[in-house]
This record gives C-alpha cells, structure tokens and sequence, in this order.
C-alpha cells in the first residue's frame, strides 16, 4: 500500500503559476448600487463585453441541451476560438484574450484527443487553461476560479461543463427554486464583478415544449438567475442542431447548425433557420419569395422549373395556411418576417454592439442559392415522390 494518501481535491484545482512570487490579491472597489434618477441617467456605464459578438456577452452564460447533441463540443470549440482569437462556429470573428475551461466530466486523455481533431495540425493556444478537477462553488470553487482570474486580468471566458459538478449541495431549509438561484449565483457573482462571460454547460428535460426556456433541467430559478439562455436543439434537414438563445443583453434568436464530425466544429449555416429545417420544395419557395416579396404562385413555378409545378402550387397553399407565407387577398405571398428568426446574429439595442456582417459567414454553411441535399426527411404534408422530385 502506497504511504503517500491521494491529496484532497482542492489541489486539483485551478493551478496557480510557478513562476509568479505570491502577493497580496488586488482589492477591487465595490460598485455602486443607488442613485437618484437624474443621477443614473447622468451615468456612464461601458457597453458590455462580447466573448462571441451578438451571442456571448459578459454575465452568466447558460448552454443546455439534451445528452450526446454535442454541447462539450460547442463549448470546448468557443474556447478555442476566443483564446486563439479566432473565428466561432467558424465564421465569428472574436477578440484573443485568455480562457479557462472547465472539463469536470473529461479526462486529459479525451481532451487531447478532442482538441487535436479541432485544430487540424494547428498549434495549440497558449491562452487556453484546462482543468479537469474543481471543487463546488461553495467548497473552494469560486475562489480557486477568481484567483485565476486575478492572474489573468485580459481574460475572455470562463466555460464549465458540467454545471452540476460545481453547484454544491443546496443548503438546508431552501425550496427548490431558491437553492437553483443560490447555484447560479456562485457563478454571476464571479461575471459581474471581473466582467467576464461565464458559460455554464447544463442540461435539459425529457419532455420538450414550445418555449426553450421551460425546457432547461431543474426549477425556473436557474434560467432566471442566468443573464442568457442558449439552448442547443437537435433538428431535422440540413441542420444537424438550432441554437436557440434569449438573454440581458442579446436579442432572441435561433441560428442553424451543422456538426461537422472530422473536424469536431460546429459550423453556423448561412441564411435562416427555416431555410435547413424544412424539406427542399419549401426552402426553395421561401427564398423565392423572400427576394421577390408580392410574388404569385404562377410566378413562382416560373422561377422554380427544377421542381414540379403542381407540387410547387399545392406547396405555397400549405405554406400559406402553416404561417411559413403571408398571403393576400389578391394572391400574393410574402414571407412571415415576424415571426421567423433571420440568421443573421442579433444585437441587444440596449449595448449598440455591431451585428458581424453576413460576409463574414460566406465561407462556412449553405450558399444562398444552394438546396440541400443531405434531408432524407419529408414534411407531413408532402409525399416522399414530391420532395424527391423537389429536390
């Protein structure tokens, strides 16, 4: 038997540098909670910071999604493209800055494996700090984290996969909803008070719903606490997940997604979600009116000879009575703006950060002009033989 007993977990911990003397931690000045009015609308206050412009803003983070949909994935390739100052799901740029992440369910043997799939023969970031070992919040976690952070003044992120591994045991005598509050808080009180993005890796319910944010695991404190919700669904068509996400600071939004497994890479896909998630024949028509809003149906056929005309007509009907159209008494069909999500990535009004332009996603996902190929899926109200004469 070995005489030297196996050191506690807080060793495992977040490192500390070797090299670096010990010195007394920076005090920070405590923010200002009050004002009058006149005061607070006197105030300047500087726009939030974007870990991913449009999607990941400084605060609390929630990524959750169902088991095996790839949520390490996502969250291990963010890492990497911030730290490296890279591109996000391959087509956003961000801006370098440090990262420490948070693998609480990996062992440094997957990790490597998974990092030397997604940098391809590149050389790995040096910014990049992993841990596969960190106590709860509450036991040592927050600190362990927040000395990091002294250290790393520059940082960017702050991503932990899983969530669960850091929560803590609720304390005696709460309800539900409060020690889901409580948990989250560890992690918003470290984001507020460095300003930084923290990415909590969660999970969701077996039961879906209509509305994303009912679908995260546990009571509604943990999406409340939070400063924004991503929820990864896994789609059908093209797209292999949406990213749904709501928050403080980021308008809604859903982005198509497309896992690419050589590479372990998310990829953002170009256009709207709907352009991915329903069979060819209804994307086809939805681009056709969406760059020819008031078209007819005649005219569409028109536009549209590689697919078949009385499939296309019977097609725009049931588009029109699904709400993927708007059509007019005079028969004329124009896309339902309000209620489907552009691709394009929003920006909060309330922090005026400039939304990347669609350029900048040319080079990944499906051309405008392109069908897919790869659904072998067909909506309820199109036979197998008409979506595969569609396509």
């Amino acid at each position: 038997m070995s005489t030297n007993p196996i050191p506690p977990m807080h060793l495992y911990s977040v490192p500390s540098d070797p090299q670096q003397a010990p010195r007394e931690l920076p005090k920070r000045e405590r923010p200002r909670t009050a004002w009058t009015a006149d005061q607070l609308m006197a105030a300047h206050f500087p726009e939030p910071k974007w870990a991913v412009p449009g999607i990941l803003a400084e605060g609390v983070n929630l990524l959750a999604g169902p088991p095996k949909v790839g949520k390490s994935w996502l969250s291990l390739g963010l890492a990497l493209a911030v730290a490296s100052g890279g591109h996000a799901f391959d087509s956003l740029p961000v801006e370098g800055g440090p990262v420490l992440y948070l693998a609480l369910e990996d062992t440094p043997r997957r990790l490597q494996t998974r990092m030397g799939k997604m940098l391809g023969g590149q050389p790995a970031p040096a910014g990049l700090t992993l841990v596969t070992e960190c106590p709860p919040f509450p036991q040592g976690g927050s600190d362990a984290i927040a000395n990091w952070l002294d250290r790393n003044p520059h940082a960017r992120l702050v991503a932990i996969d899983v969530f669960a591994k850091m929560r803590g045991q609720a304390p005696q005598g709460v309800s539900a909803y409060d020690a889901d509050y409580l948990a989250v808080g560890h992690a918003k009180r470290i984001a507020d008070h460095y300003g930084i993005a923290v990415v909590l890796v969660h999970h969701v319910r077996k039961a879906g719903s209509d509305d994303f944010l009912t679908e995260v695991s546990g009571t509604n404190g943990i999406a409340g606490a939070a400063d924004a919700t991503l929820v990864l669904k896994r789609a059908r068509g093209q797209a292999d997940g949406i990213l749904h996400v709501t928050g403080r600071d980021v308008d809604e939004a859903e982005y198509a997604l497309k896992f690419q497994a050589a590479s372990g890479a998310w990829q953002m896909l170009d256009g709207p979600v709907t352009d991915h998630t329903i069979g060819d024949t209804r994307a086809a028509i939805l681009r056709h009116v969406r760059a020819h809003p008031g078209a007819r149906r005649k005219g569409i056929v028109a536009a549209l000879p590689q697919l078949d005309a009385e499939n296309v007509r019977r097609t725009c009907s049931r588009m029109a009575a699904d709400g993927q159209l708007t059509k007019d008494g005079a028969g004329r069909y124009y896309p339902d703006t309000e209620t489907r999500t552009e691709g394009t990535p929003g920006v909060s009004q309330l922090s005026d950060c400039p939304s990347p332009s669609p350029d900048l996603r040319k080079q990944v996902g499906q051309p405008e002009s392109g069908l897919s190929h790869l659904s072998d899926s067909h909506p309820a109200d199109e036979k197998p033989g008409e979506a595969d004469r569609g396509a």
